[in-house]
């Protein structure tokens, strides 16, 4: 009779050396189910367009090719006045305010009213489009501080009023660029403009058109 209550305490020290084994895997299991339960729904990643030589980035990097893409596209869907500036500006405002900071949103408004005052929106068909030879290059954005940056844009300008055409000039934008991820349903880039920086747009020169890159601040 001994050796079989020695048999069932056996048993029994082994079912209990399985319950705890079966109590730390479900601990296990709740950790990781709490650290996944954690985790963000969606993650912006910014892959560099040319990936011939590879890239390893960390998750909050963003290159420079991207962001000297997002300054451009923005810039000139705010600057794409189709049929009348008067109507289009203000809906330029508005379709890309999630891609611009309040300050600059702000200073996009008070311009707007002022040239409204001063007519100069009225029946104005107005847009920009990147100078051909002047496009990317690494040396056209600067990294002022970590999610900063200055973008510098050699741009064509036209606008006509009526079908005569009143402007047409190339102009070298140096726009200030900032991480900004608020809200990534609306901007999924989280990057924003938040104005011009140094002293702003200026017209091109003969020698700036065929030889500098950028003007120093």
């Amino acid at each position: 009779m001994q050796r079989y209550r020695y048999e069932i305490d056996n048993v029994r020290a082994h079912l209990r050396s399985l319950w705890a084994v079966i109590g730390l895997q479900l601990i296990i299991v709740l950790a990781l189910w709490f650290g996944w339960s954690q985790a963000p729904k969606q993650l912006t990643v910014h892959v560099p367009p040319d990936l011939r030589s590879g890239a390893t980035l960390a998750i909050d990097e963003v290159p420079a090719a991207n962001v000297y893409a997002f300054a451009f596209y923005i810039f000139q869907q705010l600057n794409r006045w189709a049929e009348d500036g008067a109507k289009d500006y203000g809906k330029a405002i508005f379709r890309v305010s999630p891609y611009l900071t309040p300050r600059y949103r702000a200073d996009l408004v008070a311009d707007m009213e002022l040239k409204a005052k001063q007519g100069e929106l009225s029946y104005r068909v107005r847009g920009v489009h990147e100078m051909t030879g002047h496009g990317f290059e690494e040396r056209r954005v600067d990294v002022l501080a970590p999610g900063v940056w200055v973008v510098w844009l050699d741009l064509d300008l036209f606008e006509s009023v009526k079908g005569m055409t009143v402007k047409k000039t190339a102009i070298r934008y140096p726009l200030r660029v900032v991480k900004l991820s608020v809200d990534p349903e609306s901007n999924p880039w989280g990057l924003a403009l938040d104005g011009f920086s140094g002293v702003g747009p200026h017209r091109l020169t003969e020698t700036q058109l065929s030889t500098e890159p950028r003007p120093e601040e």
